[in-house]
């Protein structure tokens, strides 16, 4: 599972915005307006829609890794410190430029985002580091993206100043600030004028699974019409409703769907910083219970790593059945995560019928397909040896062997106003289960990827975007199978790398989400590789891993394939959680990967470091 996020935590953190937010009485904002009519979305920008949310009570919450509230900061309060930053950045700044923030989970980094958003300045979440490790890692990283938004500047907490300098030390005209440094700035009553509904709303990097990460561009009218279409029509937000949220607050999941989408909808959402998350599952459940929260987010993992730590859960510490909708994103949907964490949290009052797998992407803004919330989950069974041969997901049958046979979740139908086609090789729409790429339309979609016009060219096929997924539709629902440059194609056999992952992860001694499978052509012919962390054993003890591992693989995907068994935390994760196959396969191309447990240079911890959900 994910390192714990040091710097993400917000206990103790107190700075510039924050000390104004957290003086009085330590309670959460309240769950309902009582003075103030709930009006979901219909906001033509992100500054309307918060003068609204600021006419009540309601807002956002902090909670540190004891479960304790740390700060809260009502949608009015925000809009108050936001106005009056956007006065000091719209006298320090030329409207237009774009200012990149360091999305730890405070306030401080809610009011500087809505602070560009009155400022007329375009805001580029940046990512938290994942540890002191990875520093070079995430300067580099960082250093990239503030290059890529040809930023004015880089904000971020005080701690992080050191590697901000040196992320920017070798970049022309970028100002480093700390929060409390930006709210230092000259206030020499300049009234800044506000993004308007045709205008840009923020720069979001996509998480660079299969490449370097590309700044999508949002733009108000793209935003607005995603969150009402969430809002309204995807989550169906009604009064009593309260959300809860881990996510990281730079990333699509996190940034739209709990920082803005509650906002719109004037609902009250708590957060706990993804590191403490990591640290302590439960106490997502133990906040959502103290708070009757209705609506939370997920990828798979989060579910899973939940229901591992089930065990520890103290008698009348959780109850989940306020919970309506428990959403599930950001990757593939598992539908063994999804059981394991109803079988754990049923006898707590979770309902299975609360989960809503979705699809979507940050190049959609957030979502482009919602179940209908209160049905039953969808697993179509389908007999991986038809599909790999014919391309068609092929109903399993009763005599179809369990390794052959694999459970996909159905995503739900399109939001109102978009659409999804399944098409071929050719560019034709393809009928039900057969499988092709995944394009998507609508008005939720990015106009393009910041400063990189033939990235976004190549998006593009007239009005329809090409999502770089495979899927399939199945009684009008989408199926979600893969990414298309992930695919291992041997001896002209379609192998899905999930197969081989999720079959080796079962193999006592492996660590989920510790597998990673691709392919390479080094002259030999193109070769099946698995990455396999592994714990401290001898030379016995690996030979005998390595047989079970070849065997799983041999009968999960019908071919031989290279087995390297790596230390814990060797692979590299993306930003929503999803594992980075492409720089693994670097990693091993550069020959950080060695079956030699006494090689120093073996198994080097990762090169780019990635934040993990």
């Amino acid at each position: 599972m994910p390192d714990a996020l040091e710097a993400d935590s917000n206990v103790g953190a107190v700075t510039g915005a924050q000390m104004a937010v957290t003086s009085g009485p330590a309670l959460p904002t309240p769950t309902l307006n009582e003075h103030l009519e709930q009006r979901v979305g219909g906001f033509d920008s992100l500054p309307e829609a918060l003068d609204y949310a600021a006419k009540g009570k309601t807002g956002y919450n902090f909670f540190n890794l004891r479960g304790e509230l740390s700060s809260q900061l009502s949608y009015s309060e925000c809009r108050t410190h936001a106005r009056a930053l956007a006065s000091r950045l719209a006298a320090h700044f030329e409207r237009g430029d774009r200012i990149t923030i360091v999305a730890e989970t405070s306030p401080d980094f809610l009011v500087t985002f809505y602070a560009c958003q009155y400022a007329g300045l375009t805001p580029a979440p940046l990512p938290m580091p994942v540890n002191l490790g990875g520093k070079d890692g995430y300067i580099n990283q960082i250093r990239q993206m503030i290059t890529g938004a040809r930023a004015a500047a880089v904000v971020g907490p005080q701690s992080l100043a050191e590697f901000l300098n040196e992320a920017a030390a070798e970049i022309s005209d970028v100002e480093v600030f700390d929060f409390e440094s930006l709210a230092g700035l000259p206030d020499k009553g300049v009234e800044p004028r506000a993004f308007s509904a045709d205008e840009n709303c923020y720069i979001q990097y996509s998480s660079g699974s299969t490449s370097a990460p590309k700044g999508v561009i949002g733009t108000q009218q793209s935003v607005s019409s995603n969150l009402t279409a969430i809002s309204r029509h995807g989550m169906n937000i009604q009064p009593g409703d309260r959300a809860a949220s881990w996510l990281p607050l730079y990333h699509d999941m996190g940034l739209i769907g709990f920082i803005l989408a509650p906002m719109v909808g004037q609902v009250s959402v708590d957060f706990l910083a993804t590191s403490d998350f990591v640290r302590r599952p439960l106490l997502w459940l133990r906040i959502m219970t103290e708070q009757k929260s209705t609506v939370t987010y997920s990828p798979s993992f989060g579910y899973d790593l939940a229901a591992k730590r089930s065990a520890r859960a103290e008698p009348g510490s959780i109850d989940l059945s306020a919970l309506r909708v428990a959403g599930i994103g950001g990757d593939m949907v598992r539908p063994e995560a999804l059981d394991a964490f109803s079988t754990a949290f049923a006898p707590y009052g979770f309902s299975h019928e609360a989960f809503a797998p979705s699809y979507g992407m940050a190049e959609a803004t957030l979502a482009i397909s919602f179940p209908e919330l209160g049905a039953p989950v969808i697993v179509d069974e389908v007999d991986m040896r038809h599909y790999t041969r014919s391309g068609i997901a092929q109903p399993a049958s009763a005599v179809t062997s369990a390794e052959h046979k694999r459970g996909f979740v159905l995503c739900g139908r399109p939001l109102p106003g978009h659409e999804i086609e399944v098409r071929d090789d050719d560019g034709a729409a393809v009928e039900e289960r057969v499988v092709g790429r995944v394009f998507i339309k609508g008005p939720s979609l990015t106009p393009g990827y910041f400063s990189d016009p033939e990235a976004s060219a190549a998006m593009y096929c007239g009005d329809w975007l090409n999502t770089g997924d495979m899927g399939y539709f199945l009684d009008g629902q989408i199926v979600i199978t893969g990414r298309a440059k992930d695919l291992i194609i041997i001896n002209g056999r379609n192998i899905w790398p999930q197969d081989i992952e999720w079959a080796v992860e079962k193999v006592e001694g492996v660590r989920s989400g510790g597998v990673a499978a691709f392919s390479v052509d080094d002259g030999r012919g193109e070769r099946i590789i698995v990455i396999t962390e592994r714990r401290g054993m001898g030379d016995e003890a690996r030979a005998a891993l390595k047989r079970e591992i070849a065997t799983v693989i041999q009968n999960a995907a019908g071919a031989p394939a290279e087995i390297v068994l790596a230390r814990p935390h060797s692979m590299v994760m993306t930003s929503s959680g999803k594992l980075s196959r492409a720089k693994v396969k670097q990693k091993y191309l550069d020959g950080a990967f060695s079956d030699d447990p006494t090689d120093p240079a073996a198994n080097k911890p990762r090169a780019i470091a990635e934040v993990r959900v």
